[in-house]
């Protein structure tokens, strides 16, 4: 059965679709994007469309900008990994961050000290010394569901802290 509609405009037009993607900054990713445009059409559960030719255009231009953003945060959230795990490439931190981070530290030491010595204890065996929750429930005589709970309080505090110093 020949196609018809929205996919046989989109197969008259595919060549069309691609130079545009690639005057559009595209590149090689040109026949990636007409590959996705058209898995789209096949999914797409609304009715006729009135232009479809320049539907065709824009959802093509959409789905390039919706790539190059994800690019894009990939790379930042790559460059702010790399960024957390070298910060400082062999420098020594200011005297500014230093004070800073001991302030930082000395509140989230406050913070869980005001969460009672359980919840902080749980806290520490179960995020910094990576013992698993059942085990540690285990260690204090509690069930799962309270060292669940026990983390779900230190994790607000400690969220609510950390919005207080941004």
């Amino acid at each position: 059965m020949p196609p018809t509609g929205l996919e046989a405009v989109f197969l008259d037009h595919r060549d069309k679709l691609l130079r545009f993607l690639r005057a559009r900054g595209a590149g090689e990713a040109a026949e990636d994007l007409v590959q996705d445009l058209w898995i789209k059409l096949g999914t797409r559960a609304d009715g006729p469309i009135a232009n479809p030719v320049a539907y065709l255009y824009r959802a093509a231009d959409l789905l390039m900008i919706d790539r190059y953003r994800s690019r894009r945060q990939a790379e930042r959230r790559d460059q702010l990994w790399e960024e957390d795990r070298h910060p400082l490439d062999g420098r020594a931190p200011s005297p500014e961050r230093e004070v800073s981070a001991r302030q930082e530290t000395a509140r989230a030491a406050a913070v869980l000290a005001a969460m009672g010595e359980r919840k902080s204890a749980i806290f520490r065996r179960v995020r910094l010394d990576g013992v698993p929750q059942r085990r540690v429930a285990e260690e204090f005589g509690v069930s799962l569901s309270t060292v669940e709970s026990d983390l779900r309080d230190v994790a607000r505090a400690l969220l609510k802290l950390k919005d207080e110093i941004r």
